[in-house]
């Protein structure tokens, strides 16, 4: 007689395992998509059931992968971090000059913002929460935008005042960013093309026009006279 042996052994449950988390994780990048488009679509208030019609599903299922609106919300914010952090990763190891490094990473910021103000909207107007996906995501733009700044700074604490230079810089770009976007309709707003420049040139001829290494002016310059 043979022996008599389990229908499934641990391997076959492992692979099963594994087979539906891939499943599972798979179906909620779908969903996180398909909230995106509806964002886009629909405005950041957009409301659950509009997310489920656009993702072609009901209202329940997406309560299965996420356990309210603010968990899609925080996936969504996710997805966009991660796009945007390695575009602007890009453009900083692209950039010729520290100073285009940091033109690009602000013009990369806004066509992101321009691109789709709901869906900017909808992952950033929550209070702030330094624990969710945007005060991680400003967190990573400072260290990128310090990488440029440090590289002039011909000071010992070059690294301290580039985070610190940084940290600035980045709410700047929000805040500047953000007033844009309610602005940009008026006749006298500034083209994406043109606020880049003037931001730019305000953050970077500023500070680092002090702390660059420069020679010494001659004492009779106009600016140092009493």
């Amino acid at each position: 007689m043979s022996p008599i042996t389990p229908a499934t052994t641990p391997a076959d449950q492992d692979g099963r395992s594994t087979r539906w988390a891939g499943h599972r994780e798979a179906r909620r990048t779908e969903l996180v998509h398909a909230a995106r488009r509806a964002v886009h679509r629909h405005g950041p208030d957009v409301s659950m059931e509009e997310i489920a019609a656009t993702a072609g599903t009901s209202k329940s299922i997406v309560y299965r992968y996420f356990v309210d609106k603010v968990g899609l919300q925080r996936a969504v914010g996710q997805a966009v971090v991660a796009q945007m952090h390695t575009a602007l990763d890009e453009a900083a190891r692209a950039a010729e000059t520290p100073r285009d490094a940091v033109r690009a990473m602000i013009d990369i910021y806004l066509e992101m913002a321009e691109a789709s103000p709901n869906v900017y909207w909808f992952v950033t107007r929550p209070a702030e929460d330094a624990s969710g996906p945007l005060g991680h995501f400003l967190e990573q733009v400072a260290e990128l935008v310090a990488r440029p700044f440090a590289r002039v700074i011909a000071t010992p604490d070059a690294g301290r005042l580039a985070d610190v230079w940084a940290a600035g810089a980045v709410g700047f770009v929000r805040g500047v960013g953000e007033w844009w976007l309610t602005h940009r309709a008026d006749p006298d707003a500034p083209s994406r093309e043109e606020l880049t420049e003037r931001v730019t040139a305000w953050l970077w001829t500023g500070p680092v026009a002090g702390l660059v290494r420069t020679r010494p002016a001659p004492p009779d310059h106009p600016e140092e006279r009493p």
